[in-house]
Formats: structure tokens, sequence, C-alpha cells
């Protein structure tokens, strides 16, 4: 039996285990759930999954989605 885990990653190095998949370029809030265009306000916290990595080892299977901080002028142009 092998265990999947799938976690964001933070830019500061900080980690949450999330239980769905995300995309290259995909904009998600502070929790790691994905936001639907256009944003209602930009004054929210919004990172962008910007790399992905899958690391395997003996009975487990871990998916690292790493983010960035988007700034508030992206999220206006948006």
């Amino acid at each position: 039996m092998e265990i999947k885990i799938k976690q964001i990653v933070y830019p500061e190095g900080d980690n949450q285990e999330i239980d769905h998949k995300l995309n290259i370029n995909q904009l998600v809030d502070l929790n790691g759930y994905p936001l639907t265009l256009p944003l209602t306000t930009t004054k929210m916290i919004v990172y962008r999954v910007h790399k992905i990595s899958t690391r395997s080892s003996i009975g487990e299977e871990v998916t690292s989605y790493f983010l960035e901080l988007v700034r508030r002028d992206e999220l206006e142009e948006l």
C-alpha cells in the first residue's frame, strides 16, 4: 500500500497538507484552494503555483506544490 501526500510549500519554507491537486500557474488562496477569476477584491493574499515536484520512497509518494506570492499590482491586472 502506498500513501499519497499532497502539500503546498509557502515561499518562507513552511508547508501544509492539502487534499486536492493543483496546476502550474494556478492562483490559490492562503490555504491552497484554487481561486476563480475575476477576483472579487485585490485585498487578499494570493499565491501562484510555480513549481511541482514529486518525491517517492518506499510506501510513500509526496507531491509538493511550491507557491510564490502574487503582488497586488499583478492582481489588479487580472
